[in-house]
């Protein structure tokens, strides 16, 4: 009688055992689901031809499963429909800290910058420069940079560009063509995008880094530099996978990046 009831005793162990403790088959990742906006160059497109489609096949690849996509675009709505609707599991690009994901640590920072053409000369680093009062500006329609100049009454000399395509005239790198050609004096964009875009015209333009005040960086429409990944937040288990490829991985992501003609932040090369 006492083995039987020991028998029954480890039978129930095993049992509980097996309640508590999870397949961990079944939570293996069987593929990375990456939410993406089918028509954003330099960051992502259909073709796959973005540098966040080339991170994303370099995560996949290190973890040794294939790589999808849910297309949708990169505008109002964009997680709700996408990472949030379990539609797709990761965003390759997303502000460290963002309120509605569940974010790595930064992988990469890039500043804004001010695009110029080499023969004018301009010397500008700070956005309280007077000298931009005078000049025709380009900007991002309703960006963080359209919002912070208006706060210091830079409104007139401003002309908005769209970051959409739009398949007909609309392309984020017609702000850049504006430089170029003369329309505007200079444009104030974030780095990823001005770095592509300028890489394909001559020699004619330089960007430099611009300083924003640290304040306005963080507070609501400022301008956000570093970036991560982000998923659900529940999905922390997911979240550690990618930090450890991010780890390991970094000096080739540093590669893509600067073969996109991404400024990377000084600092952000230095952690």
């Amino acid at each position: 009688m006492h083995r039987r009831k020991q028998l029954l005793w480890l039978a129930g162990l095993m049992v509980m055992a097996a309640v508590a403790i999870p397949d961990t088959r079944s939570a293996e990742l069987k593929a990375l689901h990456v939410c993406a906006d089918p028509d954003n160059l330099p960051f992502s497109n259909r073709q796959e031809e973005g540098f966040e489609n080339r991170i994303a096949a370099l995560v996949a690849a290190e973890l040794g499963i294939p790589h999808t996509y849910t297309w949708w675009p990169q505008r109002r709505g964009f997680l709700r429909g996408t990472l949030n609707a379990r539609r797709c599991d990761v965003v390759i690009g997303m502000p460290v800290g963002h309120p509605m994901a569940l974010t790595t640590s930064t992988y990469y920072s890039s500043p804004y910058v001010i695009v110029s053409r080499r023969q004018d000369d301009l010397h500008i680093a700070s956005l309280n420069d007077p000298l931009l009062k005078q000049l025709r500006i380009g900007v991002y329609r309703n960006s963080p940079i359209d919002f912070v100049l208006g706060r210091r009454g830079i409104v007139e000399n401003v002309f908005g560009y769209s970051t959409f395509y739009d398949g007909r005239t609309n392309y984020p790198g017609k702000i850049i063509e504006g430089v170029a050609s003369g329309h505007i004096d200079v444009a104030i964009v974030w780095g990823p995008a001005a770095g592509y875009f300028v890489e394909r015209q001559s020699e004619i333009l330089r960007l430099a880094p611009i300083k924003v005040p640290a304040l306005e960086r963080n507070s609501e429409g400022g301008p956000v530099f570093a970036m991560s990944m982000g998923v659900r937040k529940t999905d922390e288990q997911l979240r550690g996978v990618l930090e450890t490829v991010l780890k390991a991985k970094k000096d080739e992501i540093r590669r893509i990046l600067q073969d996109y003609g991404v400024p990377l932040d000084a600092q952000a090369l230095r952690q």
